[in-house]
């Protein structure tokens, strides 16, 4: 919940300019906007590099939901992904396994890239709970098999271990590396073949600083970025750090 429509479209407007400039990161880049400037960010950077995506959506197609967002309206204003099941929504707002799956399968009904993210507290993680707890999450927030493929055309996971995020606190790369190896294990048992076109993300306090070392870890192929989002170079300096 950060910028006005001023604010929103120069940062955009930067991060545009670097990607289109002759370095350019050779990268996919996504930018997801509140709703309120979600439109006018996706006219902006229509014929750019940089993709355009919703922060969360709404399980159903339409009704009285009064003050909420369908998936199918992301799509019409200019969306291609929608991050669903961020840990602020899933542990400061209460939202459940059984939630994001609902809206993992709108999403995809609705022909956008559903970015699902999953994440143990810090009491989990003390508790030697987060393989447990990565498991039980995309168990229950992931569609079953019949409700339609899920591979690298439409499913995105993003790691975020919860007590990270915005505290300036990192995994070490070994426990990021155990963390990311198990959700490729787990996504090979409720996909299957797809699952290695699964695109796995990492975010908790990813910098420019740290960036480097993280996208170098296996099965780490990029970054959900909080707060150095919201400076144009620091998001394209994380971005120029991809490897392989």
């Amino acid at each position: 919940m950060n910028n006005l429509a001023a604010e929103g479209q120069a940062l955009a407007g930067a991060i545009g300019d670097i990607a289109a400039s002759g370095d350019s990161p050779d990268c996919d880049l996504l930018v997801c906007p509140p709703a309120t400037i979600l439109q006018t960010i996706a006219a902006q950077l229509a014929d750019s590099a940089v993709a355009v995506g919703g922060q969360n959506c709404h399980a159903e197609p339409s009704g009285a939901y009064t003050g909420d967002v369908s998936a199918a309206m992301l799509a019409d204003i200019g969306a291609s992904y929608v991050i669903l099941g961020h840990s602020e929504r899933r542990h400061g707002l209460g939202e459940t396994d059984a939630m994001i799956q609902a809206k993992v399968t709108a999403a995809l009904g609705a022909g956008l890239i559903a970015i699902a993210c999953i994440g143990e507290t810090e009491a989990q993680r003390d508790a030697g709970q987060t393989l447990d707890v990565l498991s039980r999450q995309l168990d229950g927030s992931l569609p079953s098999a019949g409700q339609g493929a899920l591979d690298g055309t439409n499913l995105v996971v993003a790691y975020e271990p919860v007590w990270a995020i915005g505290t300036g606190r990192t995994p070490t790369n070994e426990e990021i590396a155990s963390a990311h190896d198990h959700i490729r294990a787990c996504l090979q048992r409720l996909v299957g073949s797809g699952a290695e076109q699964i695109r796995l993300l990492y975010g908790g306090s990813m910098k420019p600083e740290n960036a480097a070392a993280i996208l170098a870890i296996d099965n780490v192929d990029g970054g959900l970025i909080g707060g150095a989002s919201l400076k144009a170079s620091d998001f394209c300096a994380i971005a120029d750090a991809t490897v392989g």
